[in-house]
């Protein structure tokens, strides 16, 4: 995610002529976009941290569920 935030704080900052970044090549920007996309498509899936992610929520969710129905009983 702070590639994204780093994408678009570039682009933000290129397009309105911001200081230095006012010299600074779009290509930068559109190679950083590639790596965000090789990463979120590829690596990240061969990494297996996509499931991981959804197994952490799936067992956030159930721990909830647990204390949500243990504490109705008290």
């Amino acid at each position: 995610m702070p590639i994204i935030l780093l994408i678009a704080a570039l682009a933000a900052l290129r397009g309105f002529e911001v200081w230095r970044f006012a010299d600074l090549s779009w290509w930068y920007i559109i190679g950083l976009m590639v790596v965000a996309f090789i990463w979120f498509e590829y690596i990240e899936k061969a990494l297996g941290l996509d499931k991981r992610k959804a197994h952490d929520v799936d067992e956030q969710r159930r721990a909830d569920r647990v204390k949500k129905s243990l504490g109705k009983r008290r």
